[in-house]
């Protein structure tokens, strides 16, 4: 099988075809319809690739990237978390309380006090999901209406009349701060060589083990639309969108969103709990049966949601520079849709840390392309619904072919 499966030409795309029928499509329509985003954006206005605007988008997409990765921990279980975007948002006000004059507290403990709020609010709801059987829809939608009270009640007690500006250089940079377009080559070369590199890696290995593989002109085209897409990225980074003064590099936002996908891949992929999580979400009780210790795994998962999002509400509130007592009600269902529209499964068992990327960057080329349209927000809105429901619709087919198959 292996043999046949490694013979490229024709065989590779009758192999693509043969896939794509049992659903097993991997990320290729999600990609298309980005792609065609792009296309008709840009064909309606000229200055949506422009370098600037690309930036801005990647830097849009950032927050809703870390939510999605977020919530990727608990669908792989067949979970959710209606709350994330709020609790996210309260672990970074809490940073903006602490470093703010009258605290005065070091950057150097206040954020990661920030992502500890959040890491603890995900714990509180594992040990009551867990311990208490109830279902995590409930107690994240309770945790919603209960920390959103609290979000405003801190914010509206310092005093500062609803909004509270960020004090501290280092928060604000991590939206607003930019690598030198040296060390912005340096990060893409050295990605694309680690990347390129795992790919092979892979499939030598699995051909070596007799094990079946993508064809050999996958891995090649693989390779080579990321060597493309590295370089492009470069140059769009270090093109100079400054209009009074230079300005160029890439923003330490997408460092921060590239460390969280290499450290969610690295558990997912090479770890005991990321497999373990994996075959939790698959057949909960086959794996209880098989030795795992299901409920430590799925707190630990809560657990892993609230850290990635804490991360996400540092973020946030860098972008907003600062933090309000109007807390965003939609964040969170933004985050459900990133994973979604992605590739995440809904219903447990399937997915992967880079869907949340792919989907974020979905949702934020929805929101910058009609923006510049001057499109209405509830054209938004609905153009995102439309979306999510195509994406969970091709899931339910996918799941459906795939069992017949």
């Amino acid at each position: 099988m292996s043999e046949d499966l490694s013979i490229p030409g024709p065989n590779s795309i009758g192999l693509l075809v043969k896939r794509m029928r049992q659903g097993d499509s991997g990320m290729l329509p999600v990609l298309v319809g980005l792609l065609l985003l792009v296309i008709y954006f840009q064909i309606r206005n000229a200055a949506f690739l422009s370098s600037g605007n690309l930036v801005n988008l990647f830097v849009q997409a950032t927050i809703f990237i870390l939510l999605g990765m977020a919530e990727i921990w608990l669908l792989l279980l067949g979970e959710i978390d209606l709350s994330i975007g709020i609790t996210s948002v309260l672990g970074g006000a809490v940073t903006v309380i602490l470093v703010d004059p009258q605290f005065n507290v070091s950057w150097f403990l206040a954020l990661p006090a920030g992502v500890l709020v959040v890491t603890a609010i995900g714990a509180l709801y594992g040990l009551i999901v867990v311990r208490l059987k109830v279902p995590s829809f409930i107690v994240t939608l309770a945790g919603f209406l209960a920390f959103q009270g609290v979000l405003i009640y801190l914010v509206d007690a310092q005093g500062t009349g609803g909004t509270i500006p960020v004090h501290e250089k280092v928060l604000y940079n991590l939206v607003y701060g930019y690598l030198t377009p040296l060390w912005t080559w340096i990060l893409i070369v050295a990605g694309v060589a680690f990347l390129g590199y795992r790919m092979i890696r892979m499939d030598v290995s699995r051909r070596s083990s007799g094990l079946a593989t993508d064809p050999l002109s996958f891995v090649i085209g693989k390779v080579a639309l990321l060597l493309a897409a590295g370089i492009i990225l470069a140059m769009v980074f270090n093109a100079n969108r400054g209009t009074f003064v230079p300005l160029s590099g890439m923003p330490f936002a997408i460092p921060v969103d590239l460390g969280v996908l290499s450290f969610g891949t690295l558990i997912l992929t090479k770890t005991k709990a990321g497999r373990y999580i994996y075959a939790i979400g698959g057949n909960t009780e086959a794996a209880r049966r098989a030795g795992v210790r299901v409920e430590r795994y799925r707190l630990l998962a809560f657990c892993l949601a609230g850290l990635t999002g804490g991360v996400g509400g540092l973020l946030y509130v860098s972008n907003l520079n600062g933090v309000n007592d109007g807390p965003p009600s939609t964040l969170t269902l933004y985050a459900i849709a990133a994973a979604v529209i992605g590739g995440t499964s809904l219903f447990g068992g399937r997915g992967k840390m880079i869907h949340a990327v792919v989907g974020g960057i979905i949702i934020a080329t929805i929101y910058n392309g009609m923006a510049l349209l001057s499109m209405s927000a509830s054209t938004q809105y609905i153009v995102t619904g439309v979306v999510l429901l195509a994406a969970v619709t091709v899931d339910a087919i996918a799941r459906r072919r795939s069992a017949t198959s």
